[in-house]
């Protein structure tokens, strides 16, 4: 017999383990975590530089890979996302970035109700915890789960030259990208270049599963349930009453007496429900899937960050010195090992901000500035150059074209259609253009020129706007910020979800994570997606206050 649970949530990621801690916090609700993936207690997981081996890693790793983009020419771009507890903020770059405040009261325009700036600010506040310089001693600010560090005393001497190119554009620095502009001044939040602030505490990863979901395991009223594939939604009468899924072949059920909630990412929290029957009629008729409820925009208005980077060869010492050959991996290995210091300790990714693009009323790119350079092999591992190098990257925070996810078959097993769209809309073809011409002038600041010893090909210092934008459509990659697939609107002619994160039409069935997002925000997606979750589950408590629980 199928046991019954208050809540379950399904997927144990960014979103789903904040929903585990904030609906167990009380004691009166029993809650059932379900996660596809395994135990995040892995070492490159842990370590902030190893995401790189966890990139394309099966045991922790999806891999999926997008339909051929006609707008990258044809390209097959990978998407890695998380399949284990944590989710992608288990193997993402730990970058904490809110986002600007027009990204959100552009939510709620879009019948987000609620979702606008002034109350988003409040929730990041109460979530975060910050660990930073302050007149020359480390402070905590802060009362919040999530450890958001600052790391530029550990940083590599080289990004320095990042702040001074900055400087040259006639950007700000930013001592921290998430707080509030100085006043007297006409730029945003975020608007200029700093240090990136990371998930990270005392030297270790720190996901949502190390904020939230370890705090909530000690809790007798949650169980969580790893290692299982969810099939589909159960349903009955319009109402979602509870999930099947199999753990290792064996099929499994459990009900639900409040409500499921999905949290399965922009991707499969779309998938899901499709194979749940919820979803475009058409679509499902097609697949042999019964229609519990036709709802077009299921898996409608993807949308994700493309950036393009360029490697230059330097004249001076960058990460590479330090971590460019096996002796030298292994002597940064023995450092974090003993101290959780040098250079392992700390994301690749050093230095970002928010820009302006020439003519944008306000910032339209997100520079990111790496002082190492790299590939990645074909088994999908990073390979660090010997040689000093440096990176420039240059990622259009606001694209307006919108791809979709759909199932391909009614096999839960099977991975879904990933059709980015990307560069459909003939803004983002201009912005690409935009943001590639700042790349063109970053790269041309005399402190940039100081420590640059060759340009590596393709060098983009002479390209037209015709060529920057075929440059742009060869090169340019995700850089895994997939959202919107189910995302919050006005009604079901528009959107898949309403301001409460409540599926249209189908009671006791809510989609909290990237997916619910009405567009993406400007920057990196891991805050804006625990800070969701953490609205959500007040409103999930709030709805169900009057509600009987599941043991009455």
């Amino acid at each position: 017999m199928a046991q019954t649970f208050d809540f379950i949530i399904v997927g144990a990621g960014s979103a789903g383990c904040v929903l585990a801690d904030r609906l167990t916090a009380n004691g009166r609700y029993k809650v059932l975590l379900i996660e596809a993936g395994g135990s995040d207690r892995r070492f490159w997981i842990k370590i902030p530089v190893g995401y790189g081996f966890t990139f394309s890693d099966p045991k922790v790793n999806w891999r999926y890979s997008a339909a051929a983009d006609p707008g990258l020419n044809g390209r097959a771009a990978y998407w890695p996302r998380g399949k284990v507890l944590g989710g992608s903020s288990s193997i993402n770059a730990m970058a904490y970035v809110r986002g600007l405040p027009h990204d959100f009261d552009d939510w709620e325009a879009a019948g987000a109700t609620g979702w606008g700036w002034d109350n988003v600010r409040r929730s990041y506040e109460a979530l975060e915890t910050n660990d930073e310089w302050h007149e020359g001693r480390r402070r905590l600010r802060g009362t919040g789960p999530v450890r958001v560090t600052d790391l530029s005393e550990r940083m590599h001497p080289f990004a320095g030259n990042f702040l001074a190119a900055g400087q040259d554009m006639g950007w700000p620095f930013l001592p921290d990208m998430n707080a509030a502009a100085e006043e007297g001044t006409n730029t945003l939040p975020g608007e200029g270049m700093g240090y990136v602030r990371s998930t990270v505490k005392d030297g270790r990863r720190w996901s949502s599963a190390d904020a939230f979901l370890r705090p909530a395991m000690k809790r007798g009223n949650l169980t969580v349930i790893s290692g299982a594939l969810v099939e589909k939604v159960l349903t009955k009468g319009g109402r979602a009453t509870g999930v099947a899924f199999r753990v290792k072949g064996q099929p499994q059920t459990a009900m639900a007496a409040r409500e499921v909630i999905l949290s399965a990412g922009a991707v499969n929290s779309p998938q899901l429900l499709q194979l749940s029957g919820i979803g475009p009629a058409a679509l499902l008729h097609r697949h042999g899937i019964q229609v519990a409820h036709d709802l077009p925009q299921v898996g409608q208005g993807l949308q994700d960050h493309l950036a393009v980077s360029h490697f230059y060869w330097a004249n001076t010492a960058t990460l590479n010195d330090r971590l460019g050959s096996f002796a030298k991996q292994m002597k940064a290995g023995l450092q974090y090992v003993l101290t959780r210091k040098g250079p392992l300790s700390v994301p690749v990714n050093q230095c970002s901000g928010f820009v302006r693009t020439a003519g944008a009323a306000l910032p339209d790119v997100q520079v990111y500035c790496n002082p190492a350079s790299y590939s990645t092999q074909a088994n999908g591992k990073p390979q660090i150059d010997r040689d000093n190098g440096f990176l420039l990257c240059v990622q259009p925070s606001r694209p307006v074209s919108r791809g979709q996810i759909t199932i391909q078959s009614a096999d839960p097993a099977q991975a879904p259609m990933i059709e980015p769209n990307s560069l459909s809309a003939a803004e983002d073809k201009a912005t690409a253009i935009r943001a590639s011409h700042l790349l063109q002038a970053l790269a041309a600041t005399p402190a940039m020129k100081r420590v640059t010893r060759e340009r590596r090909v393709p060098d983009i210092a002479g390209m037209d706007d015709t060529a920057l934008l075929e440059n742009f459509r060869e090169r340019a990659g995700s850089v895994f910020h997939a959202s919107c697939t189910c995302r919050m609107g006005h009604t079901a002619t528009d959107s898949v979800l309403d301001a409460r994160l409540r599926v249209h039409g189908m009671a006791g069935l809510r989609v909290i994570d990237a997916s619910s997002f009405p567009n993406v925000t400007s920057g990196n997606t891991n805050a804006p997606t625990m800070m969701l979750a953490a609205r959500g589950a007040e409103m999930v408590l709030k709805d169900n206050e009057n509600r009987p629980l599941a043991a009455e």
